[in-house]
């Protein structure tokens, strides 16, 4: 994309940074509000104030809303942006439909409106993020040093909205405290019915956001550019590479794991004795250790090579799940420590992935191999994650007969995994479910990811990087 007024916004003395900051600041701070919690009041009881959905029900919610924003951005953010309207206006629209879809959902009670809705939401949030992006791109004098200085705020935006939601409303008789996060309160009995109304929050941020996006923003106008919009589709061919093929195998398995960290930490860490304002808080630290080590990114890539630095994404993924079955028998304040291994798996793997994709591909085909690798990501791991979200609902289950998967109903694979983890020491209750299972099932995954990359990758970067050249 690119702007007819971008060489007059870029000399008004860091205008677009600041106004390109506060963007990123909302942008995040929309998605922050609700996702750490969200999954509290989803799987609450009907008596407890939530909707009584399962762990596959909100596997189903996050993961499919979620693939049908990434298989959708391409199209709408890539298209309906690129080629008929102004980037900032697109966005406008995006998110102010978006904002109204997303306080519809605080009224909705019923799991299949509520995942068609959710699932309308994602495909008008996810394409906001690709045109973000493009708009800073088009609007900063020099993106690769300037880019990450602007897209840190989203990190701060996120962590803004996901602190102060939890600490400031669903808590009363609120007081200032020198311990972090600096506020104190008594959980408000009634606090799970109000974590609905952090999907009214998120709406009203949005729409203003929309409104700010569409005045306030630089103009980015659309390059019209005629390519097809199926014409990522090609950058699938890369996978005829190890390093490519290999690397988003194991991203399909850690995107699932991933998915499923946003479903279930929310409820883990009320049940070992967070109160329910407090989990924003603590989710939050994660990405605070994020900022600093994507900042360190870069330099552990060139001294360590992707091979490492990949495998040492996933195994922070075993790690951050191993400590949460430790913390679930233990000291709650274990927690902290898998938490804040976030920061590395998604630098170390997720940032890490990127940039090699960005690497591999040709040059004129950077783009779509992004695409391509987002979906399957963003698009088909989520989708996995229902699946396996509801297998976990079985590994973990009650060995009560009147639970809600009785264990003698059980399906032959879940029956064996369970063998296998009881065999492990792994505990299983008469009754409510056994996180330790489902931790130590996740932890076993992100091993196998690791393990994928250190025995089959290879940076075979220069060889797919000149595909197609030698037909030029």
């Amino acid at each position: 994309m690119t702007t007819a007024d971008s060489t007059t916004q870029l000399s008004d003395n860091g205008g677009p940074k600041i106004r390109l900051g506060i963007m990123m600041f909302l942008q995040y701070a929309v998605w922050g509000v609700w996702l750490p919690v969200l999954a509290i009041y989803l799987m609450a009881t009907v008596d407890d104030g939530g909707l009584g959905f399962s762990g596959a029900d909100v596997g189903w919610i996050l993961g499919v809303a979620a693939a049908s924003g990434a298989i959708t951005a391409p199209f709408i953010a890539g298209q309906i942006a690129d080629r008929f309207m102004n980037a900032e206006i697109a966005l406008g629209i995006l998110l102010m439909i978006g904002g109204l879809l997303n306080i519809g959902l605080a009224y909705v009670t019923d799991f299949f409106p509520f995942m068609l809705l959710s699932i309308g939401y994602s495909i008008c949030y996810m394409p906001t993020i690709a045109l973000t992006n493009s708009i800073c791109f088009a609007n900063l004098s020099d993106p690769e040093n300037a880019f990450p200085r602007v897209r840190v705020w989203g990190t701060i935006g996120w962590i803004v909205a996901s602190t102060l939601f939890g600490l400031l409303y669903l808590q009363s008789n609120i007081s200032l405290t020198w311990m972090p996060w600096f506020f104190e309160g008594t959980p408000k009995p009634d606090g799970t019915t109000l974590i609905a109304n952090s999907l009214i929050v998120s709406g009203v941020i949005s729409l203003v956001y929309g409104m700010y996006s569409m005045l306030f923003l630089p103009r980015t106008r659309p390059t019209r550019s005629s390519k097809h919009p199926l014409a990522f589709l090609e950058a699938f061919s890369l996978l005829k590479y190890r390093g490519v093929f290999v690397l988003t195998l194991a991203a399909l398995l850690i995107s699932m794991i991933h998915n499923v960290y946003f479903v279930r930490t929310g409820p883990w860490l009320e049940s070992i004795g967070f109160a329910k304002g407090e989990v924003g808080a603590v989710m939050s630290v994660g990405q605070i250790v994020e900022i600093f080590v994507l900042a360190v990114l870069g330099w552990f890539l060139k001294g360590l090579g992707f091979r490492l630095v990949i495998t040492i994404g996933a195994i922070a993924y075993f790690l951050r799940f191993a400590d949460f079955a430790w913390a679930t028998g233990g000291p709650k304040e274990l927690a902290f420590i898998g938490i804040a291994l976030h920061g590395f798996c998604f630098a170390f793997f997720f940032a890490a992935a990127f940039i090699f994709i960005d690497r591999a591909a040709p040059k004129e085909a950077r783009h779509s191999a992004q695409t391509a690798f987002g979906i399957a990501i963003l698009g088909v791991g989520p989708i996995l994650s229902g699946f396996f979200n509801g297998w976990l609902d079985q590994v973990g289950s009650a060995t009560n007969s009147e639970s809600e998967f009785a264990v003698t109903e059980l399906g032959s694979l879940a029956m064996r995994w369970r063998s296998t983890l009881e065999g492990m020491g792994v505990p299983f209750f008469e009754d409510g479910i056994s996180y330790q299972a489902i931790w130590w099932t996740l932890a076993i995954v992100g091993a196998l990811s690791a393990v994928i990359v250190v025995v089959a990758f290879t940076d075979d970067s220069g060889k797919s990087s000149a595909f197609g050249q030698d037909s030029d």
